[in-house]
């Protein structure tokens, strides 16, 4: 049976979400990074294609067969890590770090991010149940 379409043991389907959700961070920071500079609708436009990436590689690469429920708890898991990260960054540099979630200075586009960060797994899951 191909690895995407296993049921993982609760490790490694942790660690699978931890890396990929990096992998999105990674990417969603240097699109803010560099792209904003330039134009901050481009630099949106990246990050969600950044995000949307990483959600549909992580369901055809590891849960081909997981349903919605599955894809929304990795979406939720994935929200949980930008908060955390966001957090911890800005512990640490003693300022606003925003690169993962948006600047609040535009809201309107902060929400469309949250929103990316916990529903991008879900367009691509299965449509049936979780089995």
């Amino acid at each position: 049976m191909p690895f995407a379409d296993r049921r993982h043991h609760p490790l490694t389907t942790a660690a699978l979400i931890f890396l990929f959700w990096a992998f999105a961070a990674a990417l969603v920071a240097t699109f803010h990074i560099q792209l904003d500079v330039l134009s901050w609708m481009g630099g949106a436009a990246a990050t969600l294609l950044a995000i949307l990436g990483s959600a549909y590689l992580y369901t055809r690469i590891c849960a081909r067969c997981a349903g919605v429920d599955h894809a929304l708890g990795v979406g939720i898991a994935w929200l949980v890590l930008t908060i955390v990260a966001e957090i911890a960054i800005t512990t640490r540099v003693h300022h606003g770090w925003y690169s993962l979630i948006g600047s609040p200075a535009h809201p309107l586009l902060r929400n469309v991010f949250l929103f990316a960060w916990v529903f991008a797994p879900a367009l691509f899951a299965h449509r049936g149940s979780d089995k």
